[in-house]
């Protein structure tokens, strides 16, 4: 479990870097959106619900 989110995890890291030109106009969106999926997946490992 914890490879599949480490790999998912790498793959948004990746698609929410703004390189293409059609997405320079999105903003913060992307990696703020990451940023908070990142910090849960923190809380749940340090609480242990993460297994």
């Amino acid at each position: 479990m914890r490879n599949i989110l480490l790999v998912l995890l790498v793959l948004l890291l990746i698609g929410a870097f703004p390189a293409w030109p059609y997405s320079m106009h999105w903003g913060y969106a992307p990696s703020g959106l990451l940023s908070v999926l990142f910090i849960v997946l923190i809380v749940l490992a340090v609480t242990g619900r993460l297994s």
